[in-house]
């Protein structure tokens, strides 16, 4: 990104340049905690804390033990957080919710499903910045021209709803004529694999089902052994289940009854078996799932991301 912009100091704070993506059901206070104290931008959706109210005690803790963390460790400070907004329409909480962020003054919020410039500016009002989620070139530029402060292309391979873009042909297309802060997402498991959206113009790597399977996270044991079992050929893309496309562990879809390999044909609502529910019981999972063999701390997860990245960067130099 160019060297003015508000947000051009934030890769220097961070151990390695990576944004955990938020999880529905599964990012929580503890794992943002983990892993902004770990020096990577931790983020969780607004959704996640249930009932509307739950999210004012929910910023409170991740601020409390960010501001504790900080004395601490005045040498290594933390990253900062971010609250993922669904801004469509439909999203009954958002007005809630978002006021909930600007009286706590969220330092990063991130924005999907539609590009709201009032939302923006009630944001950037007390100094917080907007990352907004396209999958395309069109939307890139319809976020940015109503606000956005930058960007997080969603390419294809992503965990839950996913782009169907290959990334190499999304950031160059959006780097062509946009140079503020650009995060990719799209099977981003490892250092080599940040290194590598870096070198195609990104500023981040956006990691989400790398930390499913974290202690931290808020996965179920069963959701979490489907990670770590899991290789790119378990994923399944489909709209069946909520009406849009998404990428999902096909061990779930087994587990609802389904034939992840002959799913019958997606309706306008979404469709499944029983009392199954997308994300609850349907787990979303990126291509990116091969890395991930066992459960660890998160701060264990981003020291091995550092160091394959540095011995990419050696490799490259040899």
């Amino acid at each position: 990104m160019r060297s003015d912009h508000p947000l051009a100091a934030l890769p220097s704070r961070l151990s390695v340049p990576v944004i955990g993506a938020p999880m529905f059901l599964v990012s929580g206070p503890e794992l943002v905690i983990a892993q902004c104290t770990a020096g990577v931008v931790g983020a969780f959706p607004a959704l996640n804390a249930r009932p509307a109210g739950a999210l004012d005690d929910w910023l409170r803790t991740i601020n409390q033990a960010l501001t504790a963390w900080d004395a601490a460790h005045p040498e290594t400070p933390a990253a900062p957080f971010a609250v993922n907004l669904i801004v469509n329409r439909t999203n009954a909480r958002l007005e809630e919710d978002l006021e909930t962020c600007v009286r706590w003054k969220v330092p990063l919020v991130i924005t999907s499903l539609g590009a709201r410039p009032e939302i923006f500016e009630a944001i950037q009002a007390y100094g917080g910045h907007v990352l907004h989620d396209v999958v395309s070139d069109r939307f890139a530029r319809k976020a940015i021209e109503k606000g956005a402060d930058g960007l997080i292309a969603v390419a294809a391979g992503a965990g839950g709803h996913a782009g169907d873009q290959s990334p190499f042909a999304l950031v160059q297309e959006i780097r062509a004529w946009f140079d503020g802060p650009l995060a990719l997402s799209g099977a981003i498991a490892n250092g080599r694999s940040v290194l590598a959206a870096q070198a195609l113009g990104a500023d981040f790597g956006y990691c989400g089902s790398l930390f499913i399977a974290a202690q931290e996270s808020r996965a179920s044991e069963a959701y979490r052994k489907m990670v770590i079992d899991a290789g790119a050929e378990d994923i399944v893309n489909s709209a069946l289940f909520s009406g849009i496309r998404a990428n999902y562990l096909k061990a779930s879809v087994r587990a609802a009854g389904l034939d992840p390999d002959a799913l019958p044909a997606p309706t306008a609502t979404g469709f499944l078996p029983g009392e199954a529910r997308p994300w609850r019981d349907i787990h979303g999972c990126g291509q990116g799932v091969g890395p991930i063999v066992r459960s660890r701390p998160v701060a264990e997860i981003v020291n091995i991301l550092a160091k394959e990245m540095g011995a990419a960067k050696n490799d490259l130099l040899r």
